[in-house]
C-alpha cells in the first residue's frame, strides 16, 4: 500500500456502495464535517461516509437555505471522499439549477471521487428538511431533474439517490407515490425526509421496492430509531448527518466557556483527543518514515 494511495479506486468505492445496498445489511453512514472526521468514521468501522449540505453550510457560517455553490460543495466533498477507502455520499441539494445544472453536478461530483449523491424535490432555495415552511416542486419538475442526473452519469455504478420532502407537505401517500415515480426515473436509492416514527418507516418500506435511506438527525421530526430496528424493517442505509458536528460544537462551546471562566484548559484534558491518537489517525509515523528515507543523507567533505 502506498503512503498516498491504498489502491482503492473511485470505481471500487462505487461498487462497494452498490454491493452494500444489495447486501441485505443496513449500511451505517455518519456525517463527516471534515476529512479528519471521515478518517475517524472509517477507523471505527462504519460502512460509509455522508456529507451533509447543512453541515457544509454551517461550517461556512451559513444557514442551510441553498446559499452554498456547486464549487464549494465539490471542493469539500472531494477532500472528504479522498480521506478514506469508504464510499462517500454527498447532499447535492436541488442540483444547483434545473435540469442542466443537475447534470453538471453529477459530472463534477463523479470527478471529485464521490460514490453517489442525492437530489431533493424542494423548491429552490431549499430549506432544512426538518423545518416548516418548505415547499416541493411538481413531480414532473423533479423527474426532469432526476433524468438529467441519471443521463449525465459516466460510471454506471455512481448512485443517484432521490430525496422527497413531500411527507410534511403533501402527506405520507403522496411521498410514496413520488418515491415510486423517482425510482421509475432511474433513482437507485430513495431518501424520504421527516417520516415520524418506526411505524411510518415500516409502512414506507412495505410500499416501495427500491432501496431506502433513513435519516436519523437529532432534534427533528423523526424519532431516533435504532440501527437494529431499521434493519429489522428492511432499510438499506441510515445516515447520521449532523451528529459529529453537533458533538464537536457542543464540546467546543463548553470548553471555550471553561477557558474563559477558569483561565486554563487544564480541566478539559481528559475529554480531549490525545496527540498520540491524532497522530495515529494521520499516520504521522509513516509519513515521517517516508520523509526520512527520502532525505536521509550526509554531505560529502568539501561540499
Amino acid at each position: 500500500m502506498s503512503l498516498f494511495s491504498s489502491g482503492v479506486t473511485d470505481g471500487d468505492k462505487r461498487i462497494a456502495l452498490r454491493n452494500g445496498l444489495n447486501s441485505g445489511e443496513l449500511q451505517r453512514w455518519p456525517g463527516a464535517f471534515s476529512p479528519l472526521a471521515a478518517k475517524l468514521i472509517a477507523d471505527i468501522g462504519f460502512d460509509g461516509v455522508y456529507v451533509s449540505g447543512a453541515v457544509l453550510a454551517a461550517d461556512l457560517g451559513l444557514p442551510d437555505i441553498g446559499l452554498t455553490t456547486l464549487s464549494e460543495v465539490t471542493a469539500r466533498a472531494r477532500s472528504i471522499a479522498r480521506a478514506t477507502d469508504l464510499p462517500t455520499l454527498v447532499d447535492a441539494d436541488t442540483g444547483f439549477g434545473e435540469p442542466m445544472s443537475a447534470a453538471r453536478t453529477v459530472a463534477a461530483l463523479e470527478d471529485a471521487g464521490l460514490a453517489g449523491l442525492h437530489l431533493e424535490d424542494q423548491v429552490n432555495p431549499k430549506r432544512c428538511g426538518h423545518l416548516d415552511g418548505k415547499d416541493v416542486v411538481p413531480v414532473d419538475v423533479m423527474l426532469k431533474r432526476l433524468r438529467a442526473a441519471v443521463a449525465a452519469k459516466r460510471d454506471p455504478n455512481f448512485v443517484i439517490c432521490a430525496r422527497t420532502d413531500a411527507r410534511g407537505i403533501e402527506g405520507f401517500d403522496a411521498a410514496v407515490e413520488r418515491a415510486k415515480a423517482y425510482a421509475d426515473a432511474g433513482a437507485d436509492l430513495i431518501f424520504t425526509e421527516a417520516l415520524t416514527d418506526l411505524s411510518e418507516f415500516e409502512k414506507f418500506r412495505k410500499a416501495v421496492d427500491t432501496p431506502l435511506l433513513a435519516n436519523m438527525t437529532e432534534f427533528g421530526k423523526s424519532d431516533l430509531i435504532t440501527a437494529d430496528q431499521l434493519r429489522d424493517v428492511g432499510y438499506n442505509v441510515v445516515i447520521y448527518p449532523v451528529t459529529t458536528l453537533r458533538i464537536a460544537m457542543g464540546a467546543v462551546e463548553s470548553g471555550l466557556r471553561e477557558i474563559l471562566s477558569e483561565g486554563t484548559q487544564a480541566g478539559l484534558l481528559d475529554g480531549m483527543q490525545h496527540r498520540s491518537r491524532l497522530y495515529e489517525l494521520l499516520r504521522y509515523a509513516e509519513y515521517n518514515d517516508f520523509d526520512s528515507e527520502l532525505f536521509n543523507f550526509t554531505l560529502a567533505d568539501g561540499a
